[in-house]
């Protein structure tokens, strides 16, 4: 079954990344201040004041620790393998429930990709108006044009757009429990079938098809009869 065997696998990723990360900490307790982890705790607990023109600003998660460009360049390449590792999972989401009918790959990739980008963009706008203004305006120059086939389809750009926004401000954290939110999330509603009527337009597939015996279904050599014989 497509929709069990999506949970086992999520299930499955989580645990190790979990497991993996709680003995990190426990071997390496100093680790943290060099990880691009505890952004959500500023974020709530110490939000910054607002400057002259009213704004306030968010940045990302500074540490005394990061003072060397060994130490940035550590700092930066965790949180792009945090993004990638909090995004992959939901790229197979959206594999796994999404109607063959419209399904996009390049949505996949984007889906990867985007959180990567949104990552060191926010590194380098952050506490910078200027900058933000000009990469508006580079954005505006390009005219992205690419149109989604559903809009449940926008709500996996939107997710990698938080990933990325997460890891950039030193959240890894959160991008996590997004990603786990976001993706059992969609399981709950796939295996209710919430919302559906028969005779609708499907945006998720069946979860019931057994994709194993599918394709080998499908790959399966076509019966020629044998052709018949006059007399």
């Amino acid at each position: 079954m497509k929709a069990m065997r999506l949970f086992a696998q999520l299930s499955a990723y989580y645990l190790v990344i979990g497991l993996a990360v709680y003995l990190a900490m426990r071997l390496f307790p100093n680790a943290r201040d060099y990880l691009p982890i505890g952004g959500v705790e500023e974020l709530i607990n110490q939000p910054q004041k607002a400057g002259a023109n009213g704004l306030t600003g968010v940045q990302a998660q500074t540490s005394g620790h990061v003072d060397s460009l060994g130490d940035s360049l550590f700092w930066l390449t965790t949180a792009l393998i945090g993004a990638f590792l909090t995004s992959w999972p939901v790229s197979w989401t959206y594999m796994s429930i999404r109607n063959t009918d419209e399904y996009d790959q390049s949505l996949i990739s984007t889906i990867i990709i985007l959180p990567l980008v949104v990552t060191g963009i926010v590194i380098i706008v952050q506490n910078s108006l200027a900058l933000a203004f000009s990469l508006a305006g580079i954005a505006g120059a390009v005219r992205f044009k690419n149109s989604l086939k559903s809009s449940g389809d926008a709500l996996f750009i939107l997710l990698s757009v938080g990933i990325g926004l997460s890891a950039g401000i030193g959240a890894v954290e959160l991008a996590l429990v997004m990603s786990i939110a976001f993706n059992y999330g969609f399981l709950v509603l796939w295996f209710t079938e919430y919302g559906e009527r028969e005779g609708m337009k499907r945006y998720m597939s069946d979860f019931d098809v057994d994709v194993a015996a599918a394709t080998a279904a499908a790959d399966a050599p076509a019966v020629v009869p044998p052709a018949e014989i006059k007399p």
